[in-house]
């Protein structure tokens, strides 16, 4: 196996070579790139906030009505959202929403800010959630979440739950984090048992392509995940696949053939919303087709 950085998208290049083999591959053109489309744009940032705190006024403010049961996400933009939404409800603009929370520190803000909350389950209906992305492709909207370290307590495989059972999506990302060819690592969810086995599959896969490593409970580790690998609630190591060239579209489907691999961090959502935050105003992009709208 590799050696390489802990999974960040600010991870310097490896200094593995690069053939680009399968990779190339698994980069069609996107057919549905033409369905992408710029719904609005603002040309500045309000004075009285970040352009993530923009984001996140927008998110709530755009897409969250009275009644509605709303997915609460985790990250600085759905933190930020969290206690907006809380602070309609307190002033009467909100009313009887219901929250329900992707993380343990979704829950805990959500509780500060006086949203009521609710339990996860398969009969939940969703109206409406929005989440932060780590990556966000141009143009398909396909999303990676999982990138920070999570506690014990939370679940990549139930935030992807909630996620994929809203009738409505939205994220929320930096501009640096929306880009063409997106380039990082994603978070891969297997067997604590035959991880290895899973990892070596992995890097064969690849060819080169990327490197993994399983991801430590404490610190900063090796590519082993060092003496203390961490361990989700549902009994799961996270192997980090850092990537060495832009991820490909169809990465996702080439890990769920391999055994030993539960989920990861990828989301293909339709419809979904990107809320876009930079310093020059906010670019919002839906993965909706024109006669849909």
């Amino acid at each position: 196996m590799r050696v390489g950085m802990a999974a960040s998208l600010s991870a310097p290049p490896c200094t593995c070579s690069s053939k680009s083999i399968l990779l190339r591959k698994f980069r069609p053109k996107i057919k549905l790139r033409r369905n992408c489309f710029r719904i609005s744009a603002s040309t500045s940032v309000l004075a009285d906030g970040s352009p993530l705190l923009q984001a996140a006024k927008h998110t709530v403010d755009a897409y969250v009505k009275s009644g509605m049961v709303i997915g609460l996400g985790s990250g600085q933009a759905s933190g930020m959202a969290i206690g907006y939404l809380g602070r309609l409800l307190r002033t009467g603009a909100l009313k009887d929403i219901v929250g329900i929370p992707m993380s343990i520190t979704s829950a805990s803000e959500a509780a500060k800010a006086g949203i009521p909350l609710d339990q996860f389950n398969d009969s939940s209906q969703i109206d409406f959630s929005f989440d932060d992305a780590d990556i966000m492709e141009e143009g398909t909207l396909i999303a990676v979440i999982g990138h920070r370290k999570p506690q014990v307590e939370d679940s990549i495989i139930q935030e992807k739950y909630i996620l994929n059972a809203s009738n409505q999506l939205a994220f929320m990302v930096k501009d640096s984090q929306y880009m063409g060819g997106p380039e990082g690592s994603i978070p891969v969810l297997v067997n604590s048992l035959n991880w290895m086995q899973t990892a070596e599959e992995i890097d064969d896969l690849f060819l080169g392509d990327a490197e993994v490593w399983r991801r430590p409970s404490i610190g900063h580790a090796g590519p082993l995940g060092g003496d203390f690998p961490f361990v989700t609630r549902e009994g799961h190591n996270i192997l980090d696949v850092i990537f060495t060239s832009p991820i490909s579209s169809l990465v996702a489907e080439s890990l769920e053939q391999i055994d030993g691999i539960v989920d990861h961090g990828v989301i293909s959502k339709f419809p979904c919303t990107a809320v876009i935050a930079s310093e020059s105003g906010l670019q919002i992009v839906d993965n909706l087709q024109r006669n849909m709208v």
